[in-house]
Protein backbone atom coordinates (compact mmCIF):
# COMPACT_ATOMS: atom_id res chain seq x y z
CA UNK A 1 0.00 0.00 0.00
CA UNK A 2 0.79 3.69 -0.10
CA UNK A 3 2.83 5.68 2.91
CA UNK A 4 -0.04 7.43 4.28
CA UNK A 5 -2.42 4.29 4.17
CA UNK A 6 0.25 2.57 6.09
CA UNK A 7 0.57 5.81 8.27
CA UNK A 8 -3.31 5.60 8.69
CA UNK A 9 -3.25 1.43 9.73
CA UNK A 10 -0.77 2.54 12.63
CA UNK A 11 -2.41 5.26 13.59
CA UNK A 12 -6.32 2.78 13.95
CA UNK A 13 -3.91 -0.01 15.85
CA UNK A 14 -3.18 3.23 18.54
CA UNK A 15 -6.98 3.21 19.23
CA UNK A 16 -7.21 -0.35 19.41
CA UNK A 17 -4.43 -0.42 22.11
CA UNK A 18 -6.59 1.55 24.60
CA UNK A 19 -7.98 -1.58 25.01
CA UNK A 20 -4.63 -2.45 26.92
CA UNK A 21 -4.14 -1.55 30.46
CA UNK A 22 -0.47 -1.81 30.50
CA UNK A 23 0.51 1.24 27.49
CA UNK A 24 -0.41 4.57 27.73
CA UNK A 25 -1.49 4.32 23.91
CA UNK A 26 -2.11 7.86 23.53
CA UNK A 27 1.39 9.01 24.78
CA UNK A 28 3.63 10.41 22.02
CA UNK A 29 5.88 7.24 22.64
CA UNK A 30 3.56 4.55 21.54
CA UNK A 31 1.81 7.00 18.70
CA UNK A 32 4.96 7.52 17.35
CA UNK A 33 6.26 3.41 18.18
CA UNK A 34 2.60 2.22 16.28
CA UNK A 35 3.08 4.57 13.27
CA UNK A 36 6.57 3.58 13.12
CA UNK A 37 5.94 -0.15 13.11
CA UNK A 38 3.84 0.41 10.30
CA UNK A 39 6.43 1.73 8.29
CA UNK A 40 9.08 0.86 8.53
CA UNK A 41 9.21 -2.35 6.33
CA UNK A 42 9.36 0.33 3.65
CA UNK A 43 12.73 1.44 4.84
CA UNK A 44 13.85 0.26 1.96
CA UNK A 45 12.96 3.21 -0.36
CA UNK A 46 15.77 4.95 -0.13
CA UNK A 47 17.47 2.42 -1.94
CA UNK A 48 16.46 4.57 -4.96
CA UNK A 49 18.98 6.88 -4.36
CA UNK A 50 21.40 4.77 -5.34
CA UNK A 51 19.45 3.27 -8.97
CA UNK A 52 16.44 1.85 -10.40
CA UNK A 53 18.09 -1.40 -10.79
CA UNK A 54 19.00 -1.78 -6.88
CA UNK A 55 15.78 -0.56 -6.26
CA UNK A 56 13.34 -2.94 -8.18
CA UNK A 57 15.30 -5.55 -7.16
CA UNK A 58 14.93 -4.85 -3.59
CA UNK A 59 11.85 -3.15 -2.94
CA UNK A 60 9.45 -5.18 -0.48
CA UNK A 61 12.17 -8.17 -0.73
CA UNK A 62 14.12 -8.34 2.29
CA UNK A 63 12.30 -5.79 4.62
CA UNK A 64 9.32 -7.28 3.99
CA UNK A 65 10.60 -10.81 4.31
CA UNK A 66 9.58 -13.37 7.11
CA UNK A 67 12.98 -12.71 9.44
CA UNK A 68 12.52 -8.94 9.11
CA UNK A 69 8.20 -9.40 9.77
CA UNK A 70 8.80 -11.78 12.82
CA UNK A 71 11.50 -11.12 14.46
CA UNK A 72 14.25 -8.10 13.46
CA UNK A 73 11.64 -5.60 12.96
CA UNK A 74 9.55 -6.26 16.26
CA UNK A 75 12.60 -6.66 18.54
CA UNK A 76 14.37 -3.59 17.44
CA UNK A 77 11.92 -1.10 17.60
CA UNK A 78 10.31 -2.89 20.65
CA UNK A 79 14.32 -2.38 21.93
CA UNK A 80 14.26 1.29 20.79
CA UNK A 81 10.58 2.21 22.62
CA UNK A 82 11.79 0.54 25.72
CA UNK A 83 14.93 2.02 25.82
CA UNK A 84 13.66 5.82 24.90
CA UNK A 85 10.00 6.34 25.72
CA UNK A 86 10.02 3.52 28.61
CA UNK A 87 7.44 1.66 27.58
CA UNK A 88 7.04 -1.67 28.71
CA UNK A 89 8.64 -4.84 26.46
CA UNK A 90 6.45 -7.68 26.16
CA UNK A 91 2.83 -5.45 25.36
CA UNK A 92 5.04 -3.29 23.26
CA UNK A 93 6.38 -6.20 21.28
CA UNK A 94 3.15 -7.52 20.88
CA UNK A 95 1.68 -4.15 19.30
CA UNK A 96 4.68 -3.43 17.21
CA UNK A 97 4.66 -7.16 15.70
CA UNK A 98 1.17 -6.99 14.85
CA UNK A 99 2.07 -3.80 13.00
CA UNK A 100 4.67 -5.45 11.16
CA UNK A 101 2.56 -7.69 9.87
CA UNK A 102 -0.20 -6.04 8.91
CA UNK A 103 2.04 -3.81 6.51
CA UNK A 104 3.14 -6.69 4.97
CA UNK A 105 0.28 -9.05 4.87
CA UNK A 106 -1.58 -6.02 3.26
CA UNK A 107 0.83 -5.78 0.72
CA UNK A 108 0.30 -8.75 -0.80
CA UNK A 109 -2.92 -8.07 -2.36
CA UNK A 110 -1.24 -5.46 -4.42
CA UNK A 111 -0.45 -6.13 -8.05
CA UNK A 112 3.43 -5.16 -7.09
CA UNK A 113 3.66 -7.59 -4.48
CA UNK A 114 5.87 -8.79 -1.80
CA UNK A 115 8.58 -11.51 -1.32
CA UNK A 116 7.12 -12.35 2.15
CA UNK A 117 8.16 -16.28 2.04
CA UNK A 118 11.64 -15.32 1.78
CA UNK A 119 13.73 -16.79 2.12
CA UNK A 120 12.10 -20.16 2.77
CA UNK A 121 10.33 -18.88 -0.86
CA UNK A 122 11.76 -15.79 -3.29
CA UNK A 123 8.46 -16.18 -5.44
CA UNK A 124 6.50 -12.69 -5.70
CA UNK A 125 3.48 -12.55 -3.97
CA UNK A 126 1.05 -10.67 -6.23
CA UNK A 127 -2.23 -11.12 -5.62
CA UNK A 128 -3.45 -7.71 -7.45
CA UNK A 129 -6.80 -7.07 -5.76
CA UNK A 130 -6.50 -4.31 -4.43
CA UNK A 131 -5.04 -1.05 -5.81
CA UNK A 132 -1.51 0.53 -3.71
CA UNK A 133 -3.86 3.61 -3.33
CA UNK A 134 -7.23 2.57 -2.61
CA UNK A 135 -9.83 5.24 -2.04
CA UNK A 136 -12.47 3.51 -0.31
CA UNK A 137 -10.18 2.30 2.03
CA UNK A 138 -8.50 5.66 2.95
CA UNK A 139 -11.98 6.99 3.20
CA UNK A 140 -12.74 4.42 5.84
CA UNK A 141 -9.61 5.21 7.86
CA UNK A 142 -10.19 8.62 7.71
CA UNK A 143 -13.69 8.62 9.26
CA UNK A 144 -12.05 6.26 11.19
CA UNK A 145 -10.33 9.19 12.53
CA UNK A 146 -12.83 11.68 13.01
CA UNK A 147 -15.68 9.42 14.61
CA UNK A 148 -12.78 8.64 17.62
CA UNK A 149 -12.79 12.65 17.34
CA UNK A 150 -15.95 13.00 18.00
CA UNK A 151 -16.34 10.52 21.11
CA UNK A 152 -16.75 7.12 19.46
CA UNK A 153 -15.18 4.26 21.01
CA UNK A 154 -11.63 3.58 19.10
CA UNK A 155 -11.69 -0.43 19.98
CA UNK A 156 -15.36 -0.19 18.41
CA UNK A 157 -14.61 1.45 15.75
CA UNK A 158 -11.50 -0.65 14.67
CA UNK A 159 -13.94 -4.21 15.19
CA UNK A 160 -16.67 -2.28 13.06
CA UNK A 161 -13.91 -0.75 10.20
CA UNK A 162 -11.80 -3.97 10.14
CA UNK A 163 -15.25 -6.23 9.61
CA UNK A 164 -16.27 -3.25 6.82
CA UNK A 165 -12.54 -4.34 4.98
CA UNK A 166 -12.19 -7.87 5.16
CA UNK A 167 -15.37 -8.03 3.16
CA UNK A 168 -14.10 -5.61 0.74
CA UNK A 169 -11.24 -7.38 0.06
CA UNK A 170 -13.31 -10.58 -0.60
CA UNK A 171 -15.52 -8.34 -2.59
CA UNK A 172 -12.67 -7.48 -4.86
CA UNK A 173 -11.56 -11.01 -5.08
CA UNK A 174 -14.62 -11.70 -6.41
CA UNK A 175 -14.81 -8.84 -8.62
CA UNK A 176 -11.40 -10.58 -10.12
CA UNK A 177 -12.48 -13.86 -10.44
CA UNK A 178 -15.34 -12.83 -12.70
CA UNK A 179 -13.39 -10.94 -14.66
CA UNK A 180 -11.00 -13.71 -15.45
CA UNK A 181 -14.16 -15.98 -16.13
CA UNK A 182 -15.08 -13.52 -18.50
CA UNK A 183 -12.00 -13.18 -20.56
CA UNK A 184 -11.96 -16.81 -21.00
CA UNK A 185 -15.46 -16.62 -22.33
CA UNK A 186 -14.61 -13.11 -24.71
CA UNK A 187 -11.72 -15.37 -25.99
CA UNK A 188 -13.42 -18.76 -26.72
CA UNK A 189 -11.64 -19.33 -29.78
CA UNK A 190 -7.78 -18.89 -27.52
CA UNK A 191 -5.87 -21.54 -25.73
CA UNK A 192 -5.84 -19.39 -22.55
CA UNK A 193 -2.63 -19.98 -20.45
CA UNK A 194 -2.28 -17.46 -17.69
CA UNK A 195 -4.90 -14.38 -17.13
CA UNK A 196 -3.69 -11.08 -15.19
CA UNK A 197 -6.26 -8.88 -13.99
CA UNK A 198 -5.16 -6.09 -11.15
CA UNK A 199 -7.12 -3.10 -9.88
CA UNK A 200 -6.30 0.20 -10.78
CA UNK A 201 -7.37 3.55 -8.83
CA UNK A 202 -10.87 3.25 -10.02
CA UNK A 203 -13.66 0.46 -8.22
CA UNK A 204 -14.79 0.00 -11.66
CA UNK A 205 -11.36 -0.20 -13.85
CA UNK A 206 -9.25 -3.19 -13.75
CA UNK A 207 -6.17 -4.06 -15.91
CA UNK A 208 -6.31 -7.52 -18.26
CA UNK A 209 -3.71 -9.24 -19.82
CA UNK A 210 -4.51 -12.46 -21.19
CA UNK A 211 -1.65 -14.78 -22.19
CA UNK A 212 -2.27 -17.53 -25.22
CA UNK A 213 -0.34 -19.85 -27.08
CA UNK A 214 0.06 -17.43 -29.57
CA UNK A 215 -0.65 -13.65 -28.35
CA UNK A 216 -0.96 -11.58 -25.41
CA UNK A 217 -4.28 -9.26 -25.20
CA UNK A 218 -3.72 -6.58 -23.17
CA UNK A 219 -6.93 -4.22 -22.21
CA UNK A 220 -8.85 -2.69 -19.46
CA UNK A 221 -12.62 -3.50 -18.06
CA UNK A 222 -15.46 -1.01 -17.06
CA UNK A 223 -18.29 -1.95 -14.97
CA UNK A 224 -17.76 -5.77 -16.01
CA UNK A 225 -17.38 -4.58 -19.48
CA UNK A 226 -13.58 -5.72 -21.28
CA UNK A 227 -12.10 -4.17 -23.78
CA UNK A 228 -9.01 -5.48 -25.13
CA UNK A 229 -6.77 -2.81 -26.74
CA UNK A 230 -3.26 -4.51 -27.92
CA UNK A 231 -2.30 -7.67 -29.55
CA UNK A 232 0.97 -8.90 -30.08
CA UNK A 233 2.09 -11.81 -31.15
CA UNK A 234 3.92 -13.61 -28.80
CA UNK A 235 8.20 -13.89 -29.93
CA UNK A 236 10.21 -16.36 -30.01
CA UNK A 237 12.60 -16.41 -27.42
CA UNK A 238 15.82 -14.35 -27.56
CA UNK A 239 18.61 -15.42 -29.66
CA UNK A 240 21.10 -17.16 -27.55
CA UNK A 241 24.14 -14.90 -28.11
CA UNK A 242 22.18 -12.22 -27.38
CA UNK A 243 20.76 -13.45 -24.44
CA UNK A 244 24.34 -14.48 -22.95
CA UNK A 245 25.39 -10.76 -23.60
CA UNK A 246 23.24 -9.41 -21.30
CA UNK A 247 21.68 -12.10 -18.99
CA UNK A 248 24.56 -10.15 -16.60
CA UNK A 249 23.08 -6.58 -17.44
CA UNK A 250 21.89 -5.47 -13.92
CA UNK A 251 19.05 -3.43 -15.59
CA UNK A 252 18.02 -7.03 -17.55
CA UNK A 253 18.17 -8.70 -14.51
CA UNK A 254 16.20 -6.07 -11.85
CA UNK A 255 13.22 -5.60 -14.73
CA UNK A 256 12.91 -9.46 -15.22
CA UNK A 257 13.17 -10.07 -11.61
CA UNK A 258 10.29 -7.76 -10.65
CA UNK A 259 7.96 -7.94 -14.19
CA UNK A 260 5.54 -10.76 -14.34
CA UNK A 261 4.38 -10.32 -18.05
CA UNK A 262 6.30 -8.50 -20.83
CA UNK A 263 7.16 -8.63 -24.28
CA UNK A 264 10.41 -7.35 -26.19
CA UNK A 265 11.11 -5.78 -29.41
CA UNK A 266 14.40 -5.58 -31.74
CA UNK A 267 15.16 -2.51 -33.11
CA UNK A 268 18.04 -0.87 -35.82
CA UNK A 269 19.40 2.39 -34.57
CA UNK A 270 21.96 2.98 -36.75
CA UNK A 271 24.56 1.02 -38.77
CA UNK A 272 26.66 -0.40 -35.25
CA UNK A 273 23.44 -0.37 -32.98
CA UNK A 274 20.27 -1.95 -32.31
CA UNK A 275 18.14 -1.49 -29.28
CA UNK A 276 16.76 -4.28 -27.43
CA UNK A 277 13.78 -3.09 -25.49
CA UNK A 278 11.74 -5.12 -22.58
CA UNK A 279 8.17 -4.00 -21.57
CA UNK A 280 6.04 -5.17 -18.76
CA UNK A 281 2.39 -5.05 -20.10
CA UNK A 282 0.51 -4.77 -16.95
CA UNK A 283 0.58 -0.84 -16.59
CA UNK A 284 -0.96 -0.06 -20.20
CA UNK A 285 -2.10 3.71 -19.54
CA UNK A 286 -3.23 6.19 -22.69
CA UNK A 287 -1.59 4.15 -25.19
CA UNK A 288 1.80 3.59 -23.55
CA UNK A 289 3.63 1.41 -21.26
CA UNK A 290 5.78 3.07 -18.89
CA UNK A 291 7.47 0.03 -17.14
CA UNK A 292 10.45 -0.82 -19.47
CA UNK A 293 14.00 -2.23 -19.70
CA UNK A 294 16.15 -0.59 -22.35
CA UNK A 295 19.66 -1.87 -23.73
CA UNK A 296 21.53 -0.53 -26.51
CA UNK A 297 24.05 -3.48 -27.94
CA UNK A 298 26.83 -3.55 -30.77
CA UNK A 299 25.99 -4.87 -33.43
CA UNK A 300 28.89 -7.05 -33.85
CA UNK A 301 30.27 -7.79 -30.46
CA UNK A 302 26.41 -7.83 -28.55
CA UNK A 303 27.98 -5.72 -26.06
CA UNK A 304 25.63 -3.19 -23.75
CA UNK A 305 26.94 0.24 -24.40
CA UNK A 306 23.80 1.60 -22.25
CA UNK A 307 21.07 0.45 -20.26
CA UNK A 308 17.94 1.74 -18.36
CA UNK A 309 15.24 0.57 -16.08
CA UNK A 310 11.76 1.99 -14.85
CA UNK A 311 9.01 3.99 -15.23
CA UNK A 312 9.30 6.41 -17.88
CA UNK A 313 6.00 8.20 -19.84
CA UNK A 314 8.08 10.04 -22.63
CA UNK A 315 10.22 8.65 -25.53
CA UNK A 316 12.55 11.55 -25.29
CA UNK A 317 12.87 11.44 -21.52
CA UNK A 318 13.52 7.56 -21.75
CA UNK A 319 16.71 8.48 -24.06
CA UNK A 320 17.73 10.99 -21.85
CA UNK A 321 18.17 8.78 -19.27
CA UNK A 322 19.30 5.90 -21.28
CA UNK A 323 22.33 8.07 -22.11
CA UNK A 324 22.55 9.40 -18.99
CA UNK A 325 23.42 5.27 -17.57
Amino acid sequence: MDTLTHTLMGGTLVGLATIDPNIDAISAGFIATAVGASLVPDVDTIMKMKNNAVYITHHRGITHSLPFTFLIWPVLLTLIAHLAFGLPFLNTYLWVQLAVFLHVFVDIFNSYGTQALRPLDNTWIQLGTINTVDIPILIVHGLYFVLWFIGFSPVTLFVVMYAFLILYYITRYFMQRFLIRKVHRQLPNEKIKRTFVMPTLHFNQWRIIAVTETAYYVGRSFKGNIIFYDRFNREDYLPNEIFMAIKHDKNFQAFTFFSSIYRYELTSLDTDTFELRYIDLRYLKEGHYPFVCIMHLDKETYEVEHSYTGWVFSEDKLQRKLLDS
